[in-house]
């Protein structure tokens, strides 16, 4: 387990699944993924078979509060591109349905997720799609941490009856050290 003060990050395990699942299929977290679809356990299990396949691209930790070892949410490096040492972050905190909190478990597993991307990965640059409306996390990923914005795909999403925009951010190695 990779720890900080009040959170760590550790390897996610079948019994994760359901939590994972029933947070997923939150209609306010649901509406930030790319994943559109209410999710089975089934699904959940698929996807899990495939992060065992793919280790070596896709790195998925669950973020557990330290006093109790109880899962609150999950993170991970996807899509590893080991040629030009990219990935993208996923993140998000389930416990209350938060989404992002106000606890510190945030900033911790974000900064954990970044030190383990950059300084045990070797990584060069992790980055984001998020939504345009998806204000909260692109504040406090350009606020907190420096990402800086990319670019933009145009009418990329489609959400309660409107088309949306993707915004790209990232954060480089040299940016972060």
């Amino acid at each position: 387990m990779i720890k900080a003060k009040l959170i760590g990050l550790r390897a996610l395990e079948n019994e994760d699944l359901v939590h994972l699942r029933d947070w997923r299929n939150l209609t306010d977290f649901r509406k930030h993924f790319r994943e559109v679809r209410e999710l089975s356990i089934k699904d959940q299990e698929n996807w899990m078979t495939h992060l065992n396949q793919t280790r070596d691209k896709n790195f998925m930790f669950g973020i557990v509060r330290l006093r109790d070892g109880k899962l609150i949410g999950a993170c991970g490096l996807l899509y590893v591109n080991w040629v030009i040492r990219s990935a993208d972050f996923s993140f998000y905190i389930g416990e209350n349905e938060e989404y992002i909190d106000n606890n510190g478990w945030a900033n911790e597993a974000t900064q954990l997720l970044l030190e383990y991307g950059f300084n045990n990965l070797n990584l060069n640059k992790i980055w984001m799609e998020l939504y345009e409306f998806d204000q909260k996390k692109i504040q406090f990923f350009t606020k907190e941490f420096k990402f800086v914005q990319d670019g933009i795909l145009r009418d990329n999403c489609f959400e309660d009856g409107r088309y949306w925009n993707s915004v790209l951010i990232s954060l480089l190695r040299s940016e972060f050290n």
